[in-house]
């Protein structure tokens, strides 16, 4: 099969979460406090949907157990890559993620390396992105007395922005901020710091976890090395944000057609954040517009873009 494969997202409701998935892209959202698209998800808190071809109204993780040879017959239990757009009406909580070896023993799953594309960001908005602490007995400290203004780094956000979140950094988004979120398949957070929010649910502080934390953050905080690298496919503009070991991130600035040609074997993860364009394989021509999300299977080794449109783009790395 050498076609793309559609997917609809998934919605999932926020204490922090707003309107913004709605408003920027037209999606039909359960309600006005919606935090999170999961856009290409094959997570069981979340599985998309296939919306084309002969495998329609199959969810992700049951294509990929029965039809791997799409996926290049990769090896693994689940299917590796979590594609997220998040709406941050206010900040999220501060958290840190642990690495495969944590989380397989402690909550049965994948660790969580993540990284954000920024798509909005209000005038002022900021991240929460690592820590000051120089030893893990100082960070451990600085939690218990609660020096939060004196652990934690912001830097200042702007659209077009990317950031790259290994596991073990300490990481928020900020208020005002919409990302697109492209991380390994894990739903475990650990929240070391909430605001003192209480959730209006339950009337009670949200959980933190704390000692997990503590367990898995890496100190002293270490700023991330990114082999960014840009060119030209024809009228296409290509940024490479990262190629690291779980996932690489890209950037198509389509103005223009330019003709790509896959030859590393794995298959891509698109989203397209802003625009329109038609994408060509073969003899077929498909129209992809804003706020659509696809994966183009191994089966498809090349492919067209022409239009005008931004897109990002995954694809997973040599430990995925």
């Amino acid at each position: 099969m050498a076609e793309p494969l559609f997917l609809e997202p998934v919605f999932h409701e926020k204490i922090w979460g707003g309107t913004g998935l709605r408003d920027e892209f037209g999606y039909d959202i359960p309600s006005d406090h919606t935090g999170e698209a999961w856009a290409i998800s094959a997570h069981p808190h979340g599985p998309a949907s296939i919306k084309n071809g002969p495998y329609q109204g199959m969810k992700l993780n049951e294509l990929w157990d029965q039809h791997r040879e799409l996926f290049g017959n990769a090896k693994g239990d689940v299917f590796p890559l979590l594609t997220k757009i998040l709406d941050a009406n206010q900040d999220l909580s501060v958290q840190v993620h642990p690495d495969n070896e944590y989380a397989r023993i402690h909550e049965g799953e994948l660790g969580k390396t993540e990284s954000w594309y920024v798509i909005k960001a209000k005038p002022g908005a900021k991240l929460y992105y690592g820590h000051n602490a120089q030893t893990r007995e100082e960070f451990a400290d600085m939690i218990h007395h609660k020096e939060w203004k004196k652990l934690l780094r912001t830097v200042p956000v702007h659209e077009g922005d990317f950031f790259y979140v290994p596991h073990g950094m300490v990481h928020a988004v900020g208020a005002g901020i919409m990302v697109l979120e492209t991380q390994q398949s894990s739903d475990t957070t650990y929240r070391m710091y909430d605001f003192d929010r209480v959730d209006k649910k339950t009337g009670k502080l949200r959980q933190l976890h704390l000692q997990q934390s503590i367990d898995t953050v890496e100190v002293p905080f270490k700023m991330p090395k990114l082999n960014h690298k840009e060119w030209d496919v024809g009228g296409v503009h290509v940024t490479q944000f990262v190629m690291a070991e779980y996932f690489g991130v890209f950037k198509l600035d389509v103005a223009g057609r330019g003709d790509f040609t896959i030859d590393d074997g794995k298959y891509r993860l698109l989203s397209v954040i802003d625009g329109e364009c038609k994408l060509k394989i073969g003899d077929q021509v498909y129209d992809i517009k804003k706020g659509d999300h696809l994966i183009l299977p191994t089966t498809i080794s090349r492919y067209t873009l022409e239009g005008k449109a931004l897109i990002i783009g995954s694809k997973p790395g040599d430990e995925s």
